[in-house]
């Protein structure tokens, strides 16, 4: 039996980037977060601290720290310092180089994107130094945050999502007897408006650090601005600031409105919120406007923020709002939950734009831009009542394709350009598609995403105390991982999986079939570093999976192991 690696925080010097032991440092940054959460699940701060000191300073979270901001998108955009860590030799020198005293939060370098109403959104670029130095103690307040957040609460937490949070809006208000008003909260300038006082005074986090963020002001034209209040949009830890700030207001809403009690039930007040947007039920518009809303106005000005008075307001249900880029409405009693015309323009304006300015590209390219918009609008539809509107959808990028394709070839006949770019796929007679080259495969053909094609599956709503960085939830997220890979896109690794194992159970070494059920299994959980990779899951049948995490036993492929 492999002893078990320790969870401190010994240095572990390197000398290669590529030499370092990726899988232990991931584990004992895991284990630490995990006896974080114990220790704030028990009240105990004092050992909370203690840990996230040991954790901040640990050569494990160090290296996992500029490992994450050198490989996620915005690894090329640099500070004001214009430095980045391109190398191998200069991110192991970063990390050598992460350390907390004598550090110095530099100003960000301001820049600002387009905004859908035409405004622009400010964002602060930080230097690649603080954004790892962020990260670093993201890896230790995450735990945290995830805690003590509210069940409802969605927007930028770990294994939540937009979906989660139309769940829990169906859930409250698609019975017969459910609220039919609702409170459309949003926070002006959620961002820029924090108070610093209140984050310094309430975020679990070493204050001199935090107070180095929030007071290093921003660069714009060469002039230092200094920031008073808010924290900075696009550096690591400000998601998790605005959720812990935030975090609270569900309670506080069920202090008013308590479960327990008849007039507390009989008010019918939910909330669902990601990030600063927000939804309310209420049995009543004068409930909502009397009691609700300004509840939520004093618990936002504690903060230093404010509703926005343009985009909050209060709806009956029969009227539909818009909520995450979808409307909710009843329909004779009856629920729907639909794409908004919004989001339904807003995608059909941006395959028509990229149409009309690549009129000269071969078709398989033209393909290959429009795949990734098409397909991820789509998945994020398709838990809703989608199916009509993918269909009009499909005929209105039909006829602009159309369109393109006789506009290149003026002196062909309709028939020969329907052979030129059309062929049957299935049932379909009219799919368009073209020939692209791929790196070591030549000319493949490639198709247009057909919306209609889509699956429409229920999305089944996240536990509201589930906590990714808890061990006593690991067999729920493998249960949440098998379901997500049998209904998505990684059905076909599901099916390899399978094979890989000769569909057997290797617990009790009896064949794994569609009447037995099955649950996949981490051999190393993900609370102690494991990833989602072939090497490190199985399939286990459902009562075996409960006997390994309740027996503490180990799954080696091709049979289980005491220990541990």
């Amino acid at each position: 039996m492999t002893a078990a690696p320790t969870a401190g925080a010994a240095s572990h010097p390197a000398t290669d980037w590529h030499g370092i032991d990726w899988s232990h440092a991931a584990r004992i940054v895991r284990r630490l977060q995990a006896r974080i959460v114990k220790a704030t699940q028990a009240g105990r701060w004092g050992k909370v601290k203690a840990l996230q000191h040991l954790l901040t300073h640990s050569f494990s979270a160090k290296v996992l720290a500029v490992r994450r901001v050198t490989e996620n998108q915005g690894k090329r955009t640099p500070g004001i310092d214009r430095v980045v860590w391109d190398r191998p030799a200069k991110k192991l020198a970063a990390v050598y180089a992460l350390k907390q005293r004598g550090y110095r939060a530099q100003p960000l370098r301001r820049v600002y994107i387009a905004k859908s109403n035409g405004k622009k959104r400010p964002l602060g670029i930080a230097t690649m130094t603080d954004r790892a130095m962020q990260m670093l103690y993201l890896f230790a307040v995450d735990p945290v945050a995830e805690t003590t957040g509210d069940r409802n609460s969605y927007g930028f937490r770990r294994e939540r999502s937009t979906a989660d949070a139309i769940e829990q809006c169906f859930t409250v208000l698609s019975r017969k007897d459910s609220a039919q008003w609702i409170f459309e909260g949003d926070i002006a300038a959620c961002f820029d408006e924090l108070s610093h006082a209140w984050l310094l005074a309430h975020i679990p986090i070493d204050k001199a650090m935090l107070r180095q963020w929030l007071k290093a002001g921003f660069m714009e034209r060469s002039v230092w601005h200094t920031t008073e209040a808010g924290a900075p949009q696009g550096s690591p830890l400000s998601p998790v600031m605005a959720n812990l700030a935030l975090d609270g207001l569900e309670s506080r809403l069920r202090e008013h409105f308590p479960l327990t009690s008849r007039q507390g039930r009989k008010a019918k007040v939910h909330l669902s919120r990601y990030a600063d947007d927000c939804c309310i039920t209420g049995a009543s518009k004068e409930l909502l406007a009397q009691e609700v809303k300004p509840l939520v106005a004093q618990f936002l000005q504690e903060r230093g923020l404010t509703l926005s008075p343009e985009k909050t307001k209060i709806t009956h249900i029969d009227d539909g709002f818009d909520f995450l880029g979808q409307n909710l409405r009843k329909y004779r009693g009856k629920l729907l939950i639909k794409p908004s015309r919004k989001s339904v323009r807003a995608v059909l304006a941006n395959v028509r734009r990229i149409i009309k300015e690549h009129k000269q590209l071969p078709a398989g390219k033209l393909i290959a831009k429009l795949n990734p918009i098409l397909r991820g609008w789509a998945y994020y539809h398709r838990h809703v009542v989608s199916k009509a509107i993918f269909q009009r959808m499909d005929s209105a990028i039909f006829d602009c394709l159309w369109q393109w394709a006789k506009r290149r070839h003026p002196q062909k006949g309709v028939r020969w350009v329907k052979k030129r770019y059309y062929h049957a796929v299935g049932k379909q007679q009219g799919r368009f598609y073209g020939e692209i080259k791929r790196r070591h495969q030549g000319m493949r053909t490639i198709d247009l995403q057909h919306l209609g094609e889509v699956t429409i599956t229920r999305h089944v709503k996240i536990q509201g105390d589930a906590n990714p960085y808890d061990p006593a939830w690991e067999e729920y997220y493998d249960h949440r991982l098998g379901v997500t890979w049998l209904r998505g896109t990684r059905r076909k690794s599901l099916v390899r999986l399978w094979r890989a194992q000769k569909g057997t159970c290797p617990i009790c070494h009896q064949n794994i079939t569609k009447d037995t059920g099955w649950h996949i299994h981490h051999i190393r959980h993900r609370v102690h570093g494991g990833g989602d990779h072939p090497a490190n899951l199985a399939l286990l049948h459902p009562n075996c999976h409960r006997q390994v995490h309740s027996q503490g036993l180990t799954v080696v492929k091709p049979g289980p192991v005491r220990g541990l």
